[in-house]
């Protein structure tokens, strides 16, 4: 009897490389369908998502002013021109002296609110009514406002900051760097609200009330996107 040997079975395997997308037909080498492959989204192909946390921050600066200009009205009445000229000359020379042992310069443009005062109350006390030492007038030196306005609007973006770095820490999250920088609102005025009625009749204002109504305030706010980040893992030494 003659044994005849079974034909063996042959198992073809074939290896799809992602990319081909199962020879973009889904038909293997023996005819038969294939399961479709789909190529994997990898993470840097991914679209990235920013997480950011929006925040606003306001503050209020104010600057006392710096100035103050006080005039001196000398006068003299005499029978004779030229006596009334030399009585004149006499107290000017007297009151720039005065003004010479403190420091200060003639033109009587003060930037020690204390001096001035000191030497106005000397000049009245020692001089009679021929000579008139006016109120005080205060003010600003030319740049103060604008310089204010910046002042005010980086201490509106450092709170604005640290309300974005609370937030980060309450949530367990990391702050990043800003994406926008906003300032929404700025404004700036003199004195107090309150102060307005009383400014009228500045004439019976004391030296702290007219240095009160003249103190300029500035206000910003701003508006501030940061980015978000994971908390940052600590490694563990080996």
């Amino acid at each position: 009897m003659s044994l005849q040997q079974a034909p063996q079975s042959r198992v073809f395997v074939e290896l799809v490389p992602w990319a081909d997308r199962a020879r973009e037909n889904n038909v293997g080498s023996g005819g038969e369908l294939l399961p479709a492959l789909r190529r994997p989204v990898h993470s840097a192909q991914a679209q990235t998502v920013t997480r950011e946390v929006h925040v606003s921050g306001t503050a209020e600066v104010s600057a006392s002013p710096d100035r103050a200009q006080v005039a001196v009205l000398v006068s003299s009445t005499k029978e004779a021109k030229a006596e009334a000229k030399k009585s004149v000359c006499r107290r000017l020379d007297y009151i720039t002296q005065s003004l010479q042992q403190q420091g200060l310069q003639v033109c009587i443009t003060f930037t020690e609110f204390g001096k001035m005062q000191n030497i106005c109350n000397f000049l009245v006390e020692k001089l009679d009514s021929s000579v008139v030492v006016s109120q005080p007038q205060f003010y600003h030196t030319p740049g103060s406002v604008e310089n204010l306005r910046r002042q005010a609007c980086l201490v509106a973006v450092e709170n604005a900051w640290r309300k974005a770095q609370e937030v980060c820490n309450l949530v367990g999250q990391t702050l990043g760097k800003p994406l926008l920088i906003k300032e929404e609102e700025t404004k700036e005025w003199e004195g107090q609200i309150d102060d307005l009625q009383s400014s009228r009749l500045s004439s019976s204002l004391t030296v702290q009330q007219k240095i009160k109504s003249a103190t300029i305030h500035a206000a910003s706010k701003v508006f501030i996107t940061f980015e978000v980040k994971g908390k940052e893992k600590k490694r563990k030494n080996l």
